[in-house]
């Protein structure tokens, strides 16, 4: 096998927890890659020979993103529903039904050219792992279908047949649940990791309590492991949920109780708080208070929520920098909940970080520094490294 020495590192970040430092930062290092692993780690003048080099010319090389929360299996445009909200129009989830009727009249090689399109923009961005939600087909065929083309993709994908109830059985809530759980549920499952449901008693689209745990059970019956959409709108039932079945990830958690960051940090070990400051940023909504989470001991992550309506930003550096600036994460805390933090999300440990014998899943910021991710916001600073 070829190997790769990267060189010229002003400063590695591994993200790697072992280290004392959370971001564990090696100043002047070197790294090895050999057959898409790291096989060495060190100071730069102590580096090993090897097959080729790539130098980064004192550019800064951190783990590549981990966006733990997407939905890029969609057609259609909502820019229109988006100027509406920019001018007072209230977002309630409503307008997901265009997309579903636009994604339902794709086709499938739209479908895939459109989501290796949406994949791409967010690897020039340093991307290396993303989770892919169903969720705008509503029906047995286009939910399946979503998630069969989401799993040429990655292996993070999620069934979300419960977004919305879409309109055509808006008057027959309790027949669409039982085709979620049931006929729905048993043809997504085998192309599927995660079950998700909205679980937001303020939308009258969306799924209460009482209707999100009986989404819930079924998909864990099924085989699937759990995320929730909670506590997006207002107050409700959704974080208590997530950590009383013990879901990987709860997101959002714009509205939280005192309650619900209790529960939280008490669940930090086995429960996530996923937040999405792209949605807070084109809705207009309250930003979480992410330095009161950290505070607490709840364990948070980053993911950009990329989706047609409330967040059409495929951009993790532009997450950071709204963490930073809004949620009141430091520079450090923003960049680990955006790589390990969002991993952990996923209950995956080998990526978002950097260390021997894990996957060379790498980005390269052009800046001495970690801090000009959200020093500088909107600049294309962050590609993936393509070795």
């Amino acid at each position: 096998m070829i190997s790769t020495a990267i060189t010229g590192i002003t400063e590695l970040v591994t993200c790697d927890d072992s280290t004392d430092d959370r971001l564990g930062i090696r100043p002047d290092a070197a790294l090895v890659v050999q057959g898409g692993r790291v096989a060495w780690i060190g100071n730069a003048a102590q580096a090993p020979a090897a097959d080729r080099q790539i130098d980064l010319g004192g550019r800064t090389l951190i783990p590549g993103f981990v966006d733990s929360h997407s939905h890029l299996v969609f057609a259609g445009d909502r820019s229109a529903e988006f100027a509406a909200r920019m001018t007072g129009t209230p977002y309630d989830g409503g307008g997901i039904a265009s997309t579903v009727s636009a994604t339902r009249s794709a086709s499938d090689d739209e479908l895939r050219a459109l989501i290796g399109g949406r994949v791409a923009e967010m690897r020039s961005q340093g991307t290396t792992t993303v989770e892919i939600k169903s969720g705008y087909g509503l029906s047995v065929p286009d939910e399946t279908r979503a998630l069969r083309l989401a799993a040429e993709i990655t292996s993070e994908t999620t069934f979300l047949g419960a977004h919305v109830v879409p309109p055509e059985w808006r008057d027959r809530r309790a027949d669409y649940l039982t085709l979620v759980t049931g006929e729905m549920l048993d043809a997504a499952a085998p192309y599927a990791r995660w079950i998700d449901v909205f679980c937001e008693p303020a939308s009258p689209y969306a799924f209460d309590g009482d209707e999100a745990r009986t989404v819930l059970g079924a998909g864990r019956r099924a085989g699937l492991e759990l995320r929730v959409h909670g506590n997006q709108l207002g107050p409700g039932p959704g974080v208590q949920l997530a950590v009383e079945l013990g879901a990987a990830s709860v997101d959002h958690c714009t509205y939280l109780s005192d309650a619900d960051v209790d529960a939280l940090s008490a669940a930090a070990s086995t429960t996530v708080a996923t937040l999405l400051p792209g949605v807070e940023f084109c809705t207009r909504s309250p930003f979480p208070d992410g330095a009161r989470l950290l505070a607490a001991g709840v364990a948070i992550a980053l993911a950009t929520d990329c989706n047609p309506g409330t967040c059409y930003s495929s951009s993790m550096p532009f997450m950071i920098a709204l963490a930073v600036r809004e949620m009141g994460l430091t520079p450090a805390q923003a960049l680990y909940a955006a790589t390990a933090g969002s991993a952990r999300s996923l209950r995956r440990h080998d990526i978002g970080r950097i260390r021997v014998d894990g996957p060379a899943d790498l980005a390269v910021i052009d800046a001495p520094s970690h801090h000009h991710l959200a020093y500088r916001p909107g600049v294309p600073l962050v590609r993936t490294l393509e070795l």
